[in-house]
């Protein structure tokens, strides 16, 4: 029986290959232009089918399992390629991380099938589910959760801007601040995890500098403490949670 999490790793790495590597840039312009009129989508969903035979040989299947899986891989890839093509504003990284997940998930169930004796029942009472389910619990809360519970502590707030300045500022504020704040909550519960409270500092120094330097040459007072009690806030909600699952993992806070 082979190893799941082997049998997985050898078809992610096909698949980043075939798809970030192996594939010129005019194949991706040819298939967002002509569909499945052009030839690029067949040979696009074709080569990620033959790029698994690779490690299908190297794990010993049977040429007929190998066929049945260039053949699923193959079809899964184009419905998947076309779809994607098909859809208005398929540029959109929302789109991007869907087929990547769709794509992955016929990896998943290819790789579970293999290796039988991986079952979803064996997972769950695996020793360290648990403390996967938490650790990507807290990485659940600390974005979109958060962002909500920090927009709606701040309506109270009132934000003075210039006129000249409020549609390109503020604006600029509310639709970057959100990633920001993602990108910003995502590296300081990871740097809690490990224990990396230095990088913790490190990151909110190199926030501080970039974002509130601007602030306080385009906007007034109150701009840069609307900013300031949202940046804290931040910090606040994902230190406690960070805290909070070190607590739940036994991890020993530094």
């Amino acid at each position: 029986m082979f190893d799941f999490y082997g049998v997985l790793a050898s078809f992610l790495l096909i698949h980043l290959l075939c798809d970030f590597y192996l594939q010129p840039d005019s194949w991706i312009a040819a298939k967002k232009a002509s569909t499945y009129r052009g030839w690029q989508l067949y040979a696009h969903a074709f080569l990620h089918g033959i790029g698994l035979i690779i490690p299908a040989v190297i794990i010993g299947l049977s040429w007929s399992s190998v066929a049945c899986m260039v053949l699923i891989v193959s079809i899964s890839h184009f419905v998947i390629d076309w779809w994607k093509v098909s859809v208005n504003d398929s540029d959109r990284f929302a789109f991007f991380a869907l087929d990547q997940v769709l794509y992955i998930a016929v990896l998943v169930a290819i790789a579970f099938h293999m290796t039988e004796a991986v079952t979803l029942d064996a997972i769950m009472k695996h020793k360290q589910f648990p403390q996967v389910i938490m650790v990507v619990t807290g990485y659940l809360f600390i974005l979109k959760p958060t962002s909500i519970v920090i927009g709606s502590i701040l309506k109270k707030y009132t934000v003075t801007v210039d006129e000249d300045n409020t549609q390109s500022t503020f604006k600029g504020l509310i639709a970057g601040g959100e990633l920001i704040g993602y990108l910003e909550r995502t590296l300081i519960l990871t740097f809690s995890l490990v224990g990396s409270y230095a990088a913790v500092g490190f990151v909110l120094a190199a926030k501080s500098i970039f974002r509130f330097g601007e602030l306080n040459k385009e906007a007034g007072r109150s701009m840069t403490e609307y900013v300031l009690i949202g940046s804290l806030l931040s910090v606040v909600i994902t230190t406690i949670v960070g805290a909070f699952i070190s607590l739940g993992l036994d991890v020993k806070l530094k």
